[in-house]
């Protein structure tokens, strides 16, 4: 009998070819680098701007390295919290106080927000040239944008990524059914906790996610993954709660009052200010500290674009067949670029992904609904369009149609959506050279603080009083080694966020005080030279004016 050799299958004799990434994988890498290399330099050029409020974080940062307090709220104020001191504390231990130790943290999150949402914008279905054109978008960076991603005044650079992150998560719990679940429940309440604590303005995207959540996985939340989101949740918003307690404060009335609340505002300028400046300011197409009227197209077609992505969701959603109930059973998808073999149906797929983009696009319509209402939006629209920047979470939801669209093989859609794609990236990207064009006059300003701030060491000044936009930046520049406290323009005490500094300078007879020149302050001040006793001696330092008193 003669022996059949076993034959092999002819694949297994072949080296297997080394694995390469995908063309708009690439591209999305070198994009994604783009975006933060830009940012990076950005810093390094000394923008943008900083100023006093930026400061306040880096003081709590510097108080949080040396072991003296741990502040739960932005100084001076019952809301707002700190985590970004907390973020940046270890390296300005590591390094003294700087802007740049402030904003290294915030340039990590939003690279971390890019890769979330290249991640979301593949589980939502999007195919990997649409979610290039996403991490495109997300890539510029007008004035109003970076200021938003890169300054740690408190809460906006990690909205962002955060938001992201509960959507990403909320696709992963619908989606399968088994694996690491605890884990996620935990991250997505945790997350949320921590976004009541330091900035409740993402409050209409956790309600949106925690909705569908609660749709597709009710039952699942009726047993141990309800008692983990409950402690995670608790866990994230504890500095939040155990301050509320022990003082009886109220967060959310407090960021009520601070966006214009109980201040007065026609409902004239807060539609202008919240419908046609804010969403061109709030997502990147406007140049610095103002909208040219071209640039105010966005104004018109963020809402029309809006409506159509709500509809092409909600017709998802009634048009897929099976119910909620279906996906409590679902087996694990490894993946979001598309059904694997054993895992969920692609109906229950672009179920899911609808439902998702929804409460995205639901999300985003809640903050703008309530920055309108706000006073803030009639009164302060161009720096209050702040309160805008997480409308960039729900930009994979509210460019779908568009590309959609786009890939139609015919029809008048077919030519505008294309069109439409390229002017959304064209004004961003003008926004952006704009922004840049700002920053050798960021950076001389900063260059003259510096001076200013080693010349008060060269005269042996360590009390000085001053404006509120000067105080606390130069405190955190020196690292408390100069304290100030703040008068407003008639040499009245003014606002001091942290009073222990006012305490300080009113017990040195000597302190001297700090303006701009040219400022209202300064020209106050100008009254009292002179010989005359109690009069002052002026040093001016590269545009700013130091006044000694006359020993």
């Amino acid at each position: 009998m003669t022996a059949t050799a076993r034959q092999e299958p002819r694949d297994r004799a072949r080296p297997r070819a080394p694995w390469r990434p995908r063309l708009p994988v690439l591209l999305a890498l070198l994009v994604g680098l783009a975006g933060v290399g830009y940012r990076l330099a950005l810093l390094l050029a000394d923008a943008p701007p900083t100023n006093s409020d930026e400061a306040t974080m880096g003081l709590a940062a510097l108080h949080i390295a040396r072991g003296e307090e741990f502040p739960i709220w932005f100084y001076g104020q019952a809301y707002m919290g700190t985590l970004e001191a907390y973020l940046a504390a270890p390296l300005v231990a590591l390094t003294g106080p700087s802007v740049l130790a402030l904003r290294l943290p915030t340039l990590a999150l939003y690279a971390l927000f890019l890769a979330l949402s290249w991640r979301l914008t593949r589980r939502l279905g999007g195919d990997p040239w649409f979610a290039l054109l996403v991490i495109g978008f997300l890539a510029l960076g007008s004035d109003r944008v970076v200021k938003n991603q890169l300054i740690a005044g408190g809460g906006y650079p990690e909205m962002n990524p955060a938001g992201v992150a509960l959507a990403l998560l909320t696709v992963a719990l619908c989606a399968n059914g088994a694996g690491r679940r605890l884990p996620r429940w935990a991250a997505w309440a945790l997350v949320s906790g921590l976004m009541l604590w330091v900035d409740p303005l993402l409050l209409p995207y956790i309600l949106g996610t925690g909705t569908v959540l609660v749709v597709w996985r009710r039952r699942e939340l009726a047993g141990r993954a309800g008692l983990v989101v409950a402690g995670a949740l608790l866990l994230g918003a504890a500095p939040m709660l155990v301050d509320s307690l022990r003082h009886g404060r109220n967060p959310l009335a407090a960021v009520l009052t601070a966006s214009g609340g109980e201040a007065t505002a026609s409902w004239g300028e807060r539609l202008y200010g919240g419908l046609v400046l804010g969403p061109p300011l709030g997502m990147g197409f406007c140049s610095p500290s103002h909208c040219a009227t071209w640039q105010l197209w966005w104004a018109l077609a963020f809402p029309v674009l809006l409506l159509l992505a709500i509809l092409s969701a909600w017709r998802i959603l009634r048009a897929a067949r099976g119910s909620t109930a279906d996906f409590e059973a679902l087996p694990v998808a490894r993946n979001g670029d598309g059904p694997r073999p054993g895992g969920a149906a692609v109906g229950d797929d672009q179920r899911v992904s609808a439902a998702v983009r929804l409460a995205l696009l639901a999300g985003a319509a809640a903050v703008l609904a309530a920055y309108v209402v706000s006073s803030a939006a009639g009164r302060t629209p161009v720096e209050s369009s702040r309160y805008l920047s997480c409308l960039a979470v729900a930009a994979p939801a509210l460019l779908w149609p568009l590309w959609r669209a786009a890939r139609r093989r015919s029809g008048v859609l077919r030519v505008v959506a294309p069109a439409v794609l390229a002017a959304i990236l064209g004004t961003a990207a003008v926004a952006t050279v704009e922004a840049i064009r700002t920053v050798p006059a960021t950076h001389a300003e900063a260059e003259r603080h510096r001076a200013l701030v080693d010349a008060l060491v060269e005269l042996g000044v360590r009390h000085v009083r001053g404006g509120y936009w000067t105080c606390n930046r130069l405190t955190y520049a020196t690292g408390e080694n100069v304290v100030c406290a703040v008068v407003d323009d008639e040499l009245r005490p003014g606002f001091d966020r942290l009073p222990a500094y006012r305490r300080t300078v009113a017990a040195e007879p000597d302190a001297a005080w700090v303006a701009p020149v040219g400022s209202p302050l300064a020209a106050r001040l100008d009254q009292r030279l002179g010989p005359e006793p109690g009069a002052f001696d002026v040093v001016t330092v590269a545009n700013w004016r130091v006044y000694l008193p006359r020993p």
